[in-house]
């Protein structure tokens, strides 16, 4: 038997404003609990996440017309707006902090990969740059595109690590996971980004 439709969620993906307004409401507790997840405790000392929230519904209403939604959970993509939003919000109020190579290393320093530390510049610069596409270049948008083939908790250990400067034993208490286990997906993953770009780095 198929799967019943949210009337809802069909207004939302042709492009209704008020049903979008209607739809935030009706999941409001979930994209509240998306944002706590994200937000880190330096960000939740300075901003609200009922601020991330208004900020995302504005935004999600000014770009419901330009979006093509007939293909995309609408859900997710204000969960994408949320995370931008944040991004854009710890950039303002931190600045982006490039962290030099010597400081990030050590988390995998046996690799003896040089290339390791733009990897590490690209990454910090992709994750805290503005969000709006024309800002960025092309070595940044393809990392943003690498990183969307990532499991959510790979992301979100590597924005722990190299966006909220944590130690992986503090990043293993936020994600309920081992040290040694975050030591490894941090690795992994950046060695997966890495091999997507390629000579990319190397410009």
């Amino acid at each position: 038997m198929p799967e019943s439709i949210d009337p809802l969620e069909v207004r939302v993906r042709a492009g209704e404003t008020e049903a979008l307004g209607q739809f935030i409401i009706k999941r409001h507790p979930q994209l509240m609990a998306y944002i706590n997840r994200q937000l880190g405790a330096a960000l939740r000392s300075k901003v609200e996440p009922d601020d991330i929230l208004q900020e995302t519904s504005a935004e999600a209403v000014r770009s419901l017309a330009a979006m093509d939604l007939s293909q995309r959970d609408p859900f997710g993509w204000l969960c994408q707006i949320a995370q931008r939003k944040i991004i854009d919000t710890h950039r303002r109020l931190f600045g982006a902090q490039k962290r030099s190579a010597a400081r990030e290393v050590p988390i995998d320093a046996r690799t003896g990969d040089d290339s390791r530390g733009g990897m590490i510049n690209l990454l910090v610069a992709s994750m805290t740059t503005a969000s709006k596409a024309f800002s960025r270049n092309q070595r940044e948008m393809k990392l943003l595109t690498a990183l969307e083939q990532l499991p959510e908790d790979q992301r979100e250990a590597l924005r722990l690590r190299y966006v909220e400067g944590l130690q992986s034993k503090e990043i293993a208490e936020r994600i309920g996971k081992s040290d040694g286990a975050v030591r490894v997906m941090l690795s992994r993953s950046l060695s997966k980004l890495q091999a997507i770009l390629g000579p990319e780095l190397e410009r």
